[in-house]
């Protein structure tokens, strides 16, 4: 009887490609506010979506885009890479009235260019989104083939169904959620806000 050792299922994946890429934002998740190792710090989060139309993937013989996701604090301070990319994407600065109060569902089903790069640890190649930028004047922005979703705690505390399993399980470590079923964390400190 042999002793065959493999690697888990489903570890490789062809990524991304490298490039720019035409996407649309069809995901927006507040997963809360969550505690960060490396800054010994806790920060708000939200997961941003897209979706790359000319990059394909079939699940249970459906054709569908390939999605990428970035990670925010949930920030509109001038050092913060929410801001900067948002700034990119929209193609201007923020005005006063906001920055005192931007919605961000106003980026669910909008259309930008995402350059993607291939980076390398630990002998695995992620594909990372490195900018943002707003689509070239007389480009027609292609809608969403996905259902556009949104979770916020502001707008209620069930996890819409069909969430990602990994975005529910940090939606699930925030402190919101362990507060609204009794088990706020007691190391919990003041957010920073970025």
């Amino acid at each position: 009887m042999a002793l065959t050792a493999k690697k888990p299922e489903g570890e490789d994946f062809e990524q991304i490609s490298e490039g720019v890429k035409i996407a649309i934002c069809f995901g927006l998740y507040d997963i809360g506010t969550q505690y960060d190792e490396k800054w010994d710090k806790h920060s708000r989060k939200v997961i941003v979506v897209w979706e790359i139309p000319e990059e394909r993937i079939t699940i249970d013989d459906k054709d569908l885009p390939r999605a990428i996701s970035q990670k925010y604090t949930l920030s509109l301070h001038e050092k913060a890479l929410l801001r900067k990319h948002l700034e990119a994407w929209r193609g201007k600065a923020f005005t006063e009235a906001e920055l005192d109060g931007f919605d961000l569902k106003n980026i669910l089903g909008k259309a930008c260019q995402l350059q993607i790069i291939h980076n390398k640890k630990d002998n695995k190649t992620y594909a990372n989104i490195s900018a943002i930028m707003a689509l070239p004047k007389g480009i027609q922005a292609p809608e969403a083939e996905n259902p556009l979703k949104f979770f916020a705690f502001e707008e209620g505390i069930d996890i819409p169904e069909n969430t990602p399993k990994w975005i529910a399980d940090l939606i699930k470590q925030s402190t919101e959620y362990k507060g609204i079923h009794g088990e706020t964390p007691e190391e919990y400190t003041e957010m920073e806000p970025f």
